[in-house]
């Protein structure tokens, strides 16, 4: 992950959100990190592997991906 002054370090940084259950919060509290740093100058990609959601949002490509995630993905700027 770029740091905010630019430089790059040797590896990736990554951070993993795990919670109890469904419904317990870790997709706002993911779109709340991403907001704070991204504002912070950090490049964030949110990443979810699965989605259990029969709802789904429309990227601007015409695909598909879960409604947390494109919350998560606004939160980012991307």
């Amino acid at each position: 992950m770029p740091r905010p002054n630019g430089q790059r370090g040797g590896r990736t940084a990554a951070l993993m959100l795990q919670g109890t259950g469904s419904d317990v919060g870790k997709s706002l509290l993911v779109a709340g990190l991403a907001r704070a740093l991204t504002r912070r100058g950090y490049q964030v990609r949110p990443f979810k592997p699965q989605n259990m959601s029969n709802n789904a949002a429309v990227t601007p490509d015409g695909g598909e991906i879960g409604r947390a995630q494109a919350l998560q993905a606004r939160a980012c700027g991307v």
